[in-house]
């Protein structure tokens, strides 16, 4: 029988800009897309690292994340 004893994962998400929008507009919503994330990471509890976030020329930010997955223990990988 086997069992998970860690669980954790790296992902790359990019949070881009809606392509209808003013500059000004869409660059507050990525900003407030971004921050709300987080937040919601939080609220629920998930233990979580941001790697590295890059802001890209056009104001698009992509961010590398490694976060738990479901309630599993991490163990080390966010240390």
């Amino acid at each position: 029988m086997k069992r998970v004893l860690y669980a954790c994962i790296e992902q790359t998400i990019h949070f881009r800009l809606k392509e209808d929008a003013e500059s000004e507009v869409a660059l507050r919503t990525v900003r407030a897309e971004l921050e709300d994330f987080k937040s919601t990471l939080q609220r629920k509890k998930k233990k979580y690292k941001i790697i590295e976030e890059i802001h890209q020329i056009d104001g698009s930010i992509i961010v590398k994340i490694k976060r738990q997955h479901n309630n599993y223990d991490c163990g080390s990988y966010l240390d």
